[in-house]
């Protein structure tokens, strides 16, 4: 099959339709109003990074507080229920 008759008929139109649609495609896409909705639609999503940041950091204090004093309870009330059994602290077991 030669070139030109590759052209004949409706591949050459599918072919002429797919370069005008890529060409009306380029302008569409760099154009003034297209570079707008760019904008705004990264703003929108740099807000919502935002948002999600500010909730990871709050999760991450909330986290901070339920260590602390679970921390502070082992040291006040288990520590010193073992104490008062007789056993060591460094022999119970440690689960991670």
């Amino acid at each position: 099959m030669s070139a030109l008759s590759f052209l004949k008929g409706t591949h050459g139109l599918l072919l002429g339709a797919g370069v005008a649609i890529g060409s009306v495609g380029v302008k569409v896409l760099t154009s003034d109003s297209a570079k707008r909705l760019y904008v705004k639609a990264v703003a929108a999503g740099l807000r919502a990074k935002s948002a999600c940041e500010d909730t990871l950091e709050s999760a991450r204090a909330e986290v901070d507080d339920i260590i602390a004093e679970a921390s502070y309870l082992n040291e006040t009330t288990y520590r010193s229920d073992a104490q008062a059994d007789g056993e060591s602290c460094e022999s119970a077991p440690v689960e991670a």
